[in-house]
């Protein structure tokens, strides 16, 4: 049987991992996207703009930086950020996403889709890019059948997601089969109990509350992972 390596010890292993970070702009980007996940997106963003600043040819950088300044709220630089990812690495689906939800807040609901829609030709198998679909297609209120089976087949690339049958839900709900809505709701509140926003949106469907306008619509989950 092979063991593992103890990385504390082994010395390949620890020449890699130091050469993994020997470029300090890598180093400063695994730091800010430290933060990031610990969520301190102020400070993440503060350590990342003069790295982009004297390093503008880092594909990493700008996406990191999109994802901070959509958790800012910040949704132009974060488009800004994205669309720069996407020049530098056009065979990378995660600058596409992000830029699609990036334009699906500020309206720009065609460009969403069609960005939406690259993410998924370069990385078809990934659930979150057809997730990512679907919410497009409903925050542009069209293709409503795509949508839905956008979140079908993010559901079937990842049955044990709760966030996908949340999107399912919202596509059948907004098609009107509000039994099988009511039963996707379900489904994705017993995989994360702890979701208000499903658990809202349940009530609604079951007459317990009444529907929030929202500002922008977003699904539970920041894109990211």
């Amino acid at each position: 049987m092979t063991s593992i390596p103890d990385l504390a010890t082994s010395a390949p292993a620890g020449a890699a991992a130091a050469r993994a970070f020997a470029d300090p702009t890598d180093l400063s980007i695994a730091r800010a996207a430290a933060l990031f996940e610990h969520l301190q997106p102020d400070k993440a963003a503060e350590m990342l703009a003069p790295v982009l600043a004297a390093n503008p040819g880092s594909a990493p950088g700008w996406i990191l930086m999109a994802r901070i300044r959509l958790a800012l709220d910040q949704i132009e630089p974060a488009l800004e950020a994205a669309t720069r990812a996407v020049d530098l690495a056009p065979d990378d689906p995660r600058p596409p996403a992000i830029a699609s939800r990036a334009l699906t807040l500020l309206g720009r609901h065609d460009e969403a889709m069609s960005m939406a829609y690259r993410a998924v030709i370069v990385e078809p198998k990934n659930p979150l890019w057809h997730d990512r679909v679907a919410w497009a297609l409903l925050a542009a209120d069209r293709q409503l059948a795509d949508a839905e089976q956008a979140a079908r087949t993010a559901i079937g690339l990842d049955p044990n997601e709760a966030h996908y049958y949340f999107t399912h839900g919202m596509a059948l709900a907004a098609l009107g089969h509000v039994d099988q809505a009511r039963q996707a709701l379900q489904t994705s509140l017993r995989l994360e109990p702890a979701n208000p926003v499903a658990k809202h949106r349940l009530d609604v469907l079951n007459g317990e509350a009444a529907p929030v306008v929202e500002k922008k619509k977003r699904g539970w989950k920041l894109f990211g992972r």
